[in-house]
């Protein structure tokens, strides 16, 4: 593909200029930039890499608004445009060389679907899936072999259920959503109440729903509640073995890394950011905006907008200060012993 081609089919907001008009290289391929060699496009974001514009074996760069960079890159004869977003540049680019396999419309053969279910229009079915009573799916939705779907389950238009996921009963999953391999949405929440003899199971009768635009990771499970419903909110996307309590209310547009896990009644904003291994405890309440660094472990209330470190999570400020202490302790201590004995 031209690179002209290229930069003629992307987004106009995408990027700002193109230098170079008379170089327009044949790219094969996309890569990272400390792979990149000849006929491949790559990208250029941060400090960190900006020394690989004159290292590069790349054909063409998309480059960041820098004119410095720019200029290298011009004397070092790469064809080049530039981005306010180079990686979302990069992103969009990437969808004009590959396209995920998604099967042709048809219901196998070995599927097992009761006759009460609706089927939109267009829907894939692969083999070995089982679709029980009541389930409605929507147009061109897309469910991958050994998937099973409990009763009255609703699937919305578009959503793609990848194999080996378990849709439990009642779920209501939207539009454009995306459940991967090893997922289990809706299972039974994790209610006991404690009695004499051990403990009682609390019927989980509520449901849970997912929101348009929601992606779940490989292996992480969305828990249903006692009553009512878990809910996860239009965008919001979560990692691999990403674990959700039940009754948890999450806003939209937040992204929940690998290994996070939230206990039951947890309330999440909107544009949340929890990284790897962040633990959440029940009902704590986390504001619009907030982000918690990796293994933060968050017990009580956080701030809209505030970002959180360390266990019991604190201001990032202050446990960087708190973490620079560390490597000091072990004198801080000596100096502590040798002062009680002089004061003895």
């Amino acid at each position: 593909m031209k690179f002209s081609d290229i930069v003629t089919q992307l987004s106009p907001e995408s990027h700002s200029l193109i230098d170079n008009p008379h170089l327009d290289p044949d790219l094969q391929g996309i890569t990272p930039i400390q792979d990149a060699i000849a006929h491949t496009l790559s990208y250029i974001e941060g400090d960190k890499f900006a020394k690989m514009v004159v290292e590069t074996t790349a054909s063409a760069l998309i480059l960041p608004l820098d004119s410095t960079l720019q200029e290298q890159a011009t004397k070092k004869g790469l064809a080049w445009l530039s981005s306010p977003y180079p990686r979302l540049t990069f992103a969009q680019a990437l969808n004009l060389f590959y396209q995920p396999f998604i099967p042709k419309p048809q219901i196998h053969p070995s599927s097992v679907i009761s006759d009460d279910v609706v089927l939109g229009k267009d829907v894939s079915i692969g083999a070995n899936v089982v679709i029980q009573e009541g389930v409605k799916l929507g147009d061109n939705v897309c469910i991958y072999p050994n998937v099973v779907i409990y009763p009255h389950s609703v699937i919305g238009d578009r959503t793609l259920l990848h194999s080996n996921c378990t849709i439990h009963e009642r779920t209501q999953i939207g539009q454009n959503c995306v459940i991967h391999s090893g997922a289990v949405i809706g299972a039974e929440g994790f209610g006991f109440v404690p009695i004499k003899e051990g403990w009682y199971k609390m019927p989980q009768s509520g449901y849970v729903l997912l929101e348009e635009g929601v992606e779940i990771g490989c292996n992480s499970t969305v828990d249903r509640p006692a009553v009512g419903i878990t809910r996860i909110g239009k965008n919001t996307k979560l990692d691999n073995l990403v674990h959700i309590g039940h009754n948890c209310q999450i806003g939209q547009n937040c992204a929940f890394a690998g290994q996070v896990g939230l206990a039951g009644g947890v309330t999440v904003g909107n544009r949340v950011i929890l990284g790897g291994q962040v633990g959440v405890a029940n009902q704590a309440i986390i504001g619009d905006g907030a982000i918690a660094s990796a293994q933060t472990g968050i017990s009580s209330n956080v701030k809209s907008g505030e970002t959180v470190s360390g266990t019991p999570s604190m201001p990032h400020k202050i446990y960087l200060k708190v973490s620079a202490m560390y490597k000091n302790l072990p004198d801080m201590y000596k100096a502590f012993r040798q002062s009680k004995k002089q004061e003895s």
